[in-house]
């Protein structure tokens, strides 16, 4: 037996070993061990940062580690290897990570556009297991799986999101929900149908109402809005104001007691000026409507006998400055033969008319601020309009032409009947149809080449795929074409047009970097091969002829819908053209298209039935108006206003943009477009 104080000794060398092992014995005993990484909130370093704790880690954190790489992978666009990191992850996964798993593998299917794909994994989410992060996160996926497109569950999505942001993100988002208000119509928005405990949406839906109810009395806008701040002071408009609401609280009216009203006055140009101005004084002097006649001599316009002065070519309607020259009447503005009734003058402003024709452009705008104008309208010519945008004049300036870059200036906006903008409606109108696979039948010109440009860039920044383009000849290549009966195959080659700088989305620390888009080299389409719809720039003799040369190679009862730009739409359409042109849609100005009856039949009088010239009246006319709430759409993002060449809107840039009106013929009729 040995001594005592031997087995004390010993006891005290193995005590050590004895703890560790009980230690790793209890360790071993309670499974895998928690992670100390927090998954659930937000993402702070690179994604090599990450990675590399991955490698470095062998218990359960590898996972977090490796949740968090992919997050920080897809927030710097590196979709290739956050799907690669995504593939790896083990089989079994905590809740936690199941749940943020899923929120990778919807945000990675969105940002490549696999919206179908992406929808049942956010409907598999848990959100009463995420955290106050996780939840930002999984509504800014259901707001971008929506691609800008308004609806209820939009708004549900954002104001939801809404108490979990701060700072601007928190701003963000009340933009964005006072955004996708604003694009709904009246009719979508009376048709909601909302739930009786969704106070904060009724109340936007109020403040909507107000805006719309006041939008042009700046004044009782902001008292309509203290009103409703009053009637909804939960809200959380009626604490953070969407930013146009709390730049329009500042707006002051720009002083228009004096107008520069600049026009070339001679030259090629003059006949398209003096339309303009034209159309400027009648609404200055409250002209809308013409002395009603008696029925028998009221010409049906769609019928009228076809003017003696050919209509302007090459898309003068959309773009004066590009038309050729034309034999004019010796007097380039006859007066009406029965003078519009006016009401009391719209305003008491003095306008002073300068010819731009007569000096250079930087001379007129100096005698026009030495004669104290408050306000410039014009230049009309886009290289005078270039010289103005680069001369950091004082002057407010509402341009009549766009220059090739637009320049951001406080004080110019840009106003223009642009086959661009027209271009950029079509494919807005095509797309909101449901097609997807347009083709452009357009002229073998420097027209056909801006029109297939801006349809394109537009068409990529809804989310469509590559356009398809067709170029065609003069009239007599046509004609060939018809009478050797080998018709139009639709067919083309792509639009290599520079995509507009992509927008990815960012709210609440989750950005989702737009998808790059590669355009093929070659490719063609034919008509069994997926158009679904052909967008048509050509004159009215044109159109009679490619219409029937489509038809030739589709039959009468093809599903593609043909489209055409207002460049066809010309007086003289009697019965037998709108009977051959059944079915196509086609757009044009308001006044051409029955906003107002007697005044467009009043004005088509005055300028011959030359319907290029209506619509430069037209725009003289919402020139005028613009002019007169110049702050509001310089200082008012998303700034609206129904005028006589469309439905105006003014962009971050000023450039005001028009949403056109759209009809069809139908059995010989002209009816608007579904």
């Amino acid at each position: 037996m040995l001594p005592s104080k031997v087995v004390r000794h010993k006891a005290g060398r193995f005590l050590p070993v004895i703890l560790a092992g009980l230690i790793l014995a209890a360790c071993s005993g309670q499974g895998p061990q928690t992670s100390t990484v927090n998954i659930q909130g937000p993402v702070t370093a690179s994604s090599a940062y990450y990675l590399q704790q991955a490698q470095q880690s062998s218990d359960d954190s590898k996972t977090d580690w490796q949740l968090l790489a992919i997050r920080a992978l897809l927030k710097e666009g590196k979709y290739p290897e956050a799907t690669q990191q995504l593939s790896q992850l083990p089989q079994q996964l905590s809740e936690t990570q199941q749940q943020e798993s899923l929120l990778l593998k919807a945000q990675l299917l969105i940002a490549q556009q696999k919206i179908k794909d992406a929808e049942p994994l956010l409907a598999a989410v848990k959100t009463g297991a995420l955290s106050q992060d996780q939840l930002a996160r999984y509504y800014s996926l259901q707001i971008a799986s929506a691609q800008g497109r308004p609806s209820l569950s939009l708004l549900r999505n954002y104001i939801a999101q809404e108490p979990l942001l701060k700072g601007t993100d928190h701003q963000g988002n009340i933009d964005a929900t006072w955004q996708t208000l604003t694009q709904m119509s009246p009719q979508e928005v009376s048709n909601l149908v909302i739930n009786a405990d969704e106070n904060v949406l009724q109340g936007w839906l109020d403040l909507l109402a107000v805006w719309r109810a006041n939008t042009q009395d700046a004044e009782m806008l902001k008292s309509g809005i203290k009103d409703w701040q009053t009637r909804y002071p939960q809200n959380p408009a009626a604490k953070t104001l969407p930013t146009q609401l709390s730049q329009m609280q500042n707006y002051t009216k720009a002083s228009t007691s004096i107008i520069a009203l600049l026009l070339p006055l001679n030259g090629q140009a003059q006949v398209f000026a003096n339309a303009i101005q034209k159309g400027f004084n009648d609404a200055k002097n409250g002209i809308s409507a013409p002395v009603t006649q008696p029925a028998a001599a009221q010409p049906a316009a769609a019928d009228a006998t076809a003017s003696t002065q050919p209509a302007a070519a090459a898309g003068s309607s959309t773009d004066p400055i590009s038309a050729p020259q034309q034999q004019q009447p010796a007097d380039t503005t006859p007066q009406p033969q029965s003078q519009p009734a006016a009401a009391e003058p719209a305003s008491n402003a003095q306008i002073k008319v300068y010819d731009t024709s007569s000096q250079p452009i930087e001379q007129v705008m100096q005698q026009a601020q030495q004669d104290g104008a408050t306000i410039v309208v014009g230049p009309l010519l886009k290289s005078n309009v270039e010289k103005v945008a680069n001369s950091q004049t004082p002057l407010n300036v509402l341009a009549l032409n766009e220059p090739e870059k637009i320049q951001n200036h406080p004080n110019i906006c840009y106003f223009a009947l642009s086959p661009e903008d027209e271009a950029r409606d079509a494919a807005h109108h095509i797309w909101d149809q449901g097609k997807r696979q347009p083709l452009l039948l357009v002229p073998r010109s420097g027209l056909g080449d801006r029109v297939t440009n801006a349809f394109a860039q537009e068409w990529q920044t809804l989310g469509g795929s590559t356009v398809m383009q067709q170029r065609f000849g003069s009239t007599s290549e046509l004609k060939q074409g018809i009478n050797s009966g080998a018709g139009i195959s639709l067919s083309g080659t792509p639009v290599n047009a520079a995509p507009a700088e992509p927008q990815g989305v960012t709210i609440a620390g989750l950005t989702i970097p737009a998808p790059q888009q590669n355009t093929p080299d070659v490719v063609s389409t034919s008509s069994s091969g997926g158009v679904d719809a052909v967008y048509i720039v050509s004159t009215q003799d044109e159109l009679q002829l490619i219409k029937p040369m489509i038809t030739m190679r589709t039959g009468s009862r093809s599903n593609i819908s043909l489209y055409a730009s207002s460049r066809s739409a010309q007086a003289g359409a009697g019965p037998d053209f709108r009977l051959e042109m059944d079915g196509l849609q086609f757009s044009d100005i308001p006044l051409l298209s029955g906003s107002n009856p007697g005044l467009m039949q009043q004005t088509s009088k005055s300028f011959n039935n030359d319907y290029s010239l209506v619509r430069l009246y037209a725009m003289g006319m919402d020139a005028w108006t613009l002019a007169n709430h110049f702050n509001q759409m310089r200082q008012s993002p998303g700034f609206t206003l129904d005028g006589n060449t469309g439905k105006l809107s003014a962009d971050t840039d000023c450039v005001i943009n028009r949403k056109l009106t759209w009809n069809q013929y139908r059995r010989g009729e002209i009816a608007p477009a579904n």
